[in-house]
């Protein structure tokens, strides 16, 4: 691995110039990017969970009781995440793509706001939460029906309110949810799950792949409101320092790839990216 200071800087002086040096950025985004937008993310300014970790994949196709829970926290969460609006951050990167800068916006994020602001050479890492996948026959259904659904079958949880969580939950602890009924793919009958990455479950490799590809054919890395604390997203840091190239990052506390960076800027997305 090639050798790369770090460089910590509290202004958004030289992030300007780093876009500037480099014709062909490689940007991948991270929660902080949609913060502003509502959306809480998962971890403070150490790179710890701020709190429990999300649903693993196992526990959600083995355990109908977890479903349950899932389920009801996602009704309640949805109304407010299904109408989440892009930020300044998510304006920005766009621009960006507009001015040819972007080999690709590679997002962990699954809220599609990149693509409500305009980018379109986005890959969804870790897919999307507008849509809803059938495990055994693939027939998807939009968020949106899924919800209707739910609350068809729930009534007395429609009108329930609680705090955001990520990822389009809700805070619901203490609650039964023993009686919540979770609805089957209306084709099959099989298990229906959101559209995204649970923890346990691994990345699609076309999309590592597209990802690797944008960065080969990068100048340079740019990561946006991302701790890098999982793999996923760090192996796209940890690939571009083993190719010399470099890393700049703009995060609210640690990264994983801290001793990879060229450049670090701890503001807000939104306010680091202003210049744009």
């Amino acid at each position: 691995m090639s050798s790369q200071s770090i460089g910590v800087c509290t202004s958004t002086a030289t992030l300007p110039e780093f876009v500037a040096a480099h014709a062909r950025l490689f940007v991948l985004t991270g929660a902080g990017c949609s913060t502003d937008s509502g959306i809480p993310d998962y971890r403070d300014a150490n790179g710890g969970w701020k709190r429990p970790q999300p649903v693993t994949y196992q526990a959600f196709v083995g355990e109908p009781t977890t479903r349950q829970r899932y389920w009801a926290r996602s009704l309640v969460g949805w109304r407010r995440f299904g109408q989440a609006q892009p930020n300044a951050s998510h304006h920005a990167l766009a621009r960006l793509e507009q001015q040819g800068k972007l080999t690709l916006l590679l997002t962990q994020n699954v809220d599609r706001l990149h693509q409500a602001a305009g980018s379109e050479n986005v890959v969804d890492l870790h897919g999307r939460l507008d849509q809803v996948r059938c495990l055994a026959c693939e027939h998807r259904v939009p968020r949106a029906d899924f919800q209707a659904e739910l609350v068809r079958l729930n009534p007395a949880w429609a009108n329930l309110d609680a705090a955001d969580a990520p990822d389009g939950d809700a805070d619901l602890e203490g609650r039964d949810f023993s009686s919540f009924q979770v609805p089957s793919c209306p084709h099959c009958i099989g298990l229906l799950k959101p559209d995204v990455v649970f923890f346990g479950e691994n990345v699609p490799r076309e999309r590592v792949d597209a990802g690797m590809q944008a960065l080969h054919d990068a100048d340079a890395m740019l990561v946006i409101g991302s701790s890098l604390m999982v793999y996923s997203g760090y192996r796209f840091a940890y690939a571009a320092a083993r190719a010399g190239k470099p890393i700049a990052a703009v995060n609210m506390g640690h990264t994983r790839a801290d001793p990879l960076l060229s450049l670090k800027i701890e503001q807000s997305c939104a306010q680091a990216l202003a210049f744009l």
